[in-house]
């Protein structure tokens, strides 16, 4: 499914208006008309409640003209009040404020806080509210007189319709710009923007409707948006079932480089989701010295000892040993409980600058790249990141609070600079590659968040690519099977209190609802 920024949506519109010549009014009449429809299936037993529409006298308050006039001509009382004097509104949306006169629709204009006060004890008496205050492309905070307003709609705890973005919700970043309208539902149009679909934006929207407004599907490809919600159509394409004389040899042979004195289950985990993602063959290179200690737990996997330190960790030493185990295989996966140890750390980076197969890095591997980014660039073959956000901040020497107001922009812009494939995990995990396109995952849920997780999410991704998937349908897949695999277990088991290795297990179950399924 398309997700487009506040950019892309108004080059849209301009386009659909100047370019291909639908009129700005049949868009508002389209969406008003829309929201209205989704209005009446979500608040059941509206046609006896009193329905307030708070409108700004931009176009989004047009849009809420649109939808008072519907409401009315149904016989559903409606009360409309514009956070501005009427001479002010202007275009398409004065011109729908206009057709509200003949309907005998109440408009009140309470364009200051006098005037809002004056009226405060009426509206706080209506049982449901349309916000058609703001629309797309708010960047700064919300302050003075529109917050009081947001801060009353919020207060009220009445159900709230957002038309198009709830006020106050960046529609790029899904940040609330100081302020947020919390609604029950949200209706937007012609496409969502990634500020629904991203947390904390997610729980502001609602329930999500996408209404057609009648944009040209020639135009949107004239525009070109790059971010896209994964999709089982998506994943679908991505997995397809195996031929019947498949065997081992076919079937792709991973190398994982894993695992340090007192992290060896990381290494185990990673390992064996691969296995379970579909993988013909895993080797796991360890220290040598623990490799009576993993060999037990990976039964099905081959262990191959590597030289150590006295410590038990993996340095520069390894190197050679590990050059010659890439032969052959399709993919290495490095990282999980490897330790952050120098000597690893160099083994890490040396590793990445020479592979001639993808490399998926995940955990300490990702930390060995901290200050060193610089050498992904020229990498020879293609490298996957899969940073949680403290691991992303470091690897952009930025802040933690930075990632997470905007992870789309952080993601996007280091897969960009460095000519990486990122997956930024957390909820709605961003996929982000180096050609900027984007990919948010629906899947996944709260208990997800216990060890062993991302050494999960490391082997199915690793699994997938050592079958021959290309890289980024395997980082698509991957995520989403990682998180669907969860939510399964959510409804099985509880919402929490699953580990990592049930997750595991129960990715086959979830390619088979993928593959099987028509």
């Amino acid at each position: 499914m398309i997700l487009v920024t506040a950019k892309e949506m108004q080059e849209m519109d301009r386009k659909t208006i100047e370019d291909f010549g639908m009129p700005g009014m049949v868009l508002m009449e389209n969406a008003g008309r829309g929201t209205t429809r989704f209005l009446l299936e979500q608040f059941r037993g509206i046609e006896n409640k009193r329905v307030g529409v708070i409108a700004g006298r931009g176009n989004n308050g047009g849009d809420g003209f649109v939808i008072a006039r519907c409401l009315k001509q149904k016989g559903i009382q409606v009360y409309v009040y514009l956070l501005s004097e009427a001479n002010r509104v202007q275009g398409d949306a004065a011109a729908n404020l206009k057709l509200l006169q003949p309907l005998e629709v109440p408009v009140v204009a309470i364009p200051d806080k006098a005037s809002f006060n004056k009226h405060q004890s009426e509206m706080a008496g209506l049982d449901v509210w349309v916000d058609a205050i703001l629309g797309t492309g708010l960047k700064s905070d919300v302050k003075g007189y529109f917050k009081t307003i947001i801060d009353f709609i919020n207060g009220l705890n009445k159900p709230v319709m957002a038309v198009d973005l709830p006020s106050g919700l960046n529609s790029d970043t899904g940040q609330a710009c100081g302020v947020c309208i919390r609604a029950k539902a949200t209706a937007t149009f012609a496409f969502a923007k990634t500020g629904h679909i991203v947390h904390p934006g997610a729980a502001y929207a609602g329930s999500l409707k996408i209404v057609d407004i009648g944009i040209p599907s020639h135009i949107v490809k004239e525009v070109g948006p790059s971010q896209w919600l994964l999709t089982r159509e998506i994943i679908q394409s991505c997995l397809r079932p195996r031929v019947p004389d498949a065997h081992k040899g076919t079937t792709g042979h991973l190398l994982v480089i894993a695992g340090s004195p007192g992290k060896t289950g990381a290494a185990a985990m990673t390992s064996i989701s691969a296995l379970r993602a579909g993988a013909g063959l895993v080797t796991l290179g360890i220290a040598e010295s623990l490799n009576a200690v993993i060999e037990p737990q990976v039964l099905e996997a081959m262990t191959a000892p590597l030289p150590a330190t006295q410590t038990g960790v993996l340095g520069e030493s390894a190197f050679t040993v590990i050059k010659k185990l890439m032969t052959g295989k399709k993919c290495v996966a490095i990282g999980p409980g490897l330790g952050q140890v120098e000597k690893t750390k160099k083994l890490v980076r040396k590793i990445i600058e020479t592979s001639t197969i993808p490399v998926v890095v995940d955990a300490d591997g990702l930390n060995s790249l901290a200050g060193h980014v610089q050498i992904l660039s020229n990498a020879k073959a293609p490298v996957i990141l899969t940073p949680h956000p403290g691991e992303m901040a470091r690897l952009m020497g930025a802040q933690v609070s930075t990632v997470q107001q905007n992870r789309i922009k952080c993601a996007r812009q280091f897969a960009v600079d460095c000519k990486v494939h990122v997956i930024l995990k957390g909820a709605r995990t961003v996929i982000a590659h180096p050609d900027g396109r984007m990919f948010i995952n629906p899947t996944g849920n709260a208990g997800m968040a216990s060890g062993g997780m991302g050494d999960v999410l490391t082997g199915i991704i690793a699994g997938l690519i050592a079958q021959g998937i290309a890289v980024g349908p395997a980082c698509h897949a991957g995520v989403y099977l990682h998180g669907a695999a969860a939510d399964s277990l959510a409804v099985a088991i509880g919402p929490y209190g699953y580990l990592a290795g049930d997750v595991m297990k129960a990715v086959p179950g979830e390619i088979k609802k993928i593959v099987c399924s028509p």
